[in-house]
């Protein structure tokens, strides 16, 4: 009895001990443990915030979808249960028996399906099987803008385009339901329950205008279709704020049908712009002094440069040519002739203060800053190449951000994609206005854009014009490197139009390209299609044709001369002065483009 006595104290002992040390110094961690056994903590997932056009119209939208789970702890014949939602969600019955017999309390079934399949789904009245809403991302008006716009992922996570560069501030903030479950997965009557709501993601207003867009992307299909081209882009932007108005980015698929790009072309792929860098050229030239609106020089067929000898598109005998005569013929010569008396540094100063050689202040995903040499890099024949636009690589955007400049009175304006951003109060709040810096005189600008007038009336860009409009623009026709190698392609071109309208108090700037069309020549296949965008953007924002030309730009334009018609003579559509632009003289070899192994040059 004494010893049974003792092992009985000692046993209580035991208990005691033990019982002291679950609830008085482990207490919490116990606590916690029980807790976590019956809290079950589920994220809500947040409504995406909607992308509208200027005009509020829906570009990208969410839209509650039900999504099917099950808790498989109270799922009891997970092959009948299996083959019972099989012919319903369209999936397989032994995927679906796995997910089903999983050790888990929670596995997705089915992904944000259709009405119609949640409603036969519930009707089926399975223990186990649970459904709770989920946001899905629909693009209500097909695929139209949808480089730009970007992507989502399964998860509602941004994975290309705005969606991902606004991420932050579309995604919102997911809410939480705590609920207190039994061993089997049921709510505990009276148990703990805690919701905290999701907070929506903000709104984001684009420029684009979606009427303009469809209107952009449906003319430049059509012409890559007549064309037979690879693909193409078309921008148009509003000259005095730097806004994007459309923004289209179209490919040939493998079947021939035209469809967007997988990404926005416009802002990542490069090219060489051949003849419409001559703006540069030019302008540059003009605003330095080295050339004035009335010089006139004797232009020859052919020039040298280092080891390669230069010629026209169109050979001509030795003529003199006025400034203008120059830029609406799109001499090669004559811009090579204009840009030696500029200089290399020069030149280069003003490329960059165009904005070529760094991104612009959209900070698009996977956007390029082009390839620009730096001039002591340049080799023998740079000064050759340079002037009209080969051995640089701009994206579609840089380019038309320089003709801009000229439309703006020489005053460089920053793109803009995004106007605002509207919070869950329902307040816009406008993103600050672009940045600007002048790079040429308002006096250069009006006298460039005089020359590009005559591009238009009597030069290549003919059938860029516009009925009761006059419209500045250039051509260009540029031939194609190869792809991570030296030289060219044979036979491939990339084809150029860019310009602004109405020319003497610019609303409207815009540029088309197209990628091996057939013809080659800027001016037979993208001025047209920049006519026809035109014509609709300057409809859609009710801009009517000047009254009167502003007083500093008619003085201005009084010193720039009219193309003569000598010198027009024999220059048609076709002649955008760069197909092939250098014959190389015997025992040299081809001046090389700027080239990267990670440069893209297909739009």
């Amino acid at each position: 009895m004494g010893a049974f006595l003792i092992v009985v104290l000692l046993a209580f002992s035991v208990l005691a001990a033990r019982l002291v040390q679950v609830q008085a110094i482990s207490a919490s961690r116990y606590a916690s443990l029980g807790e976590s056994q019956r809290l079950h903590d589920d994220l809500l997932p947040a409504d995406r915030g909607t992308i509208f056009d200027r005009a509020g119209e829906d570009l990208a939208l969410s839209v509650p979808q039900t999504t099917v789970w099950a808790d498989p702890r109270l799922v009891a014949d997970p092959l009948g249960t299996a083959q019972a939602l099989a012919p319903v969600l369209g999936m397989d019955v032994a995927d679906l028996q796995a997910r089903l017999a999983k050790r888990a309390g929670f596995v997705y079934l089915a992904r944000r399906v259709t009405d119609d399949v949640a409603d036969k789904v519930k009707g089926l009245h399975l223990p186990g099987v649970q459904f709770q809403p989920e946001p899905q991302r629909f693009l209500p008006a097909g695929d139209l803008a949808a480089a730009v716009i970007g992507r989502v992922g399964t998860d509602n996570e941004g994975l290309s385009g705005l969606e991902v560069q606004y991420d932050k501030v579309l995604s919102g903030t997911p809410g939480r339901r705590i609920l207190e479950r039994d061993p089997d997965g049921r709510p505990i009557t009276g148990g703990v329950r805690h919701f905290v709501p999701a907070e929506r993601g903000d709104d984001l207003v684009l420029s684009l205008d979606r009427s303009l867009q469809y209107e952009t992307e449906r003319a430049l299909g059509d012409e890559i279709t007549r064309a037979h081209a690879k693909g193409g882009m078309a921008l148009v932007m509003q000259t005095h704020t730097g806004e994007v108005l459309a923004m289209a980015n179209l490919r040939t698929g493998d079947g021939g049908a035209v469809g967007p790009a997988p990404t926005n072309t416009a802002l990542t792929n490069v090219y060489e712009p051949g003849s419409v860098n001559k703006l540069i050229t030019i302008s540059g030239a003009l605003e330095d002094g080295v050339v004035s609106p009335q010089d006139r020089l004797l232009v020859p067929n052919t020039i040298k440069v280092a080891d390669a000898t230069f010629r026209e598109h169109e050979s001509h005998p030795t003529q003199e040519w006025s400034i203008t005569d120059i830029v609406a013929n799109s001499s090669n010569v004559g811009s090579i002739m204009i840009g030696q008396k500029v200089g290399k540094d020069r030149l280069d100063h003003y490329m960059r203060a165009y904005g070529f050689g760094h991104r612009t202040d959209l900070s698009f995903p996977g956007e390029s800053a082009g390839l620009l040499l730096d001039p002591k890099r340049y080799s023998g024949t740079s000064m050759g190449t340079m002037p009209i636009g080969q051995g640089i690589a701009v994206t579609a955007m840089q380019m038309l951000a320089a003709y801009n400049t000229v439309a703006n009175g020489g005053v460089y304006i920053a793109p803009k994609l995004v106007e605002a951003t509207i919070g869950s109060d329902g307040v816009q709040h406008p993103t600050p206005p672009s940045t600007t810096h002048r790079v040429v005189s308002a006096r250069t600008a009006h006298q460039m854009t005089a020359m590009l007038d005559e591009v238009v009336r009597v030069g290549t860009g003919k059938l860029a014009a516009i009925d009761g409009y006059t419209v500045a623009g250039k051509t260009g026709t540029a031939r194609k490197p190869l792809e991570g190698a030296r030289g060219y392609k044979e036979g491939a071109y990339i084809s150029t139009f860019a310009g602004f309208v109405p020319a003497e108090q610019p609303q409207l700037t815009a540029i088309v390209i197209l990628d091996e069309p057939t013809p080659i020549f800027g001016g037979l296949v993208c001025a047209p299609v920049f006519s026809q965008i035109a014509q609709y953007a300057l409809r859609q924002f009710r801009i009517p044709p000047p009254v009167a030309v502003p007083a500093p730009v008619a003085a201005a334009t009084a010193s720039v001369p009219q193309s003569s018609e000598k010198a027009a003579k024999g220059v048609g559509e076709a002649g955008d002065g760069q197909a092939p632009p250098t014959t190389i003289s015997p025992g040299t070899t081809a001046p090389p483009p700027v080239t990267s192994p990670s440069r893209r040059t297909t739009p």
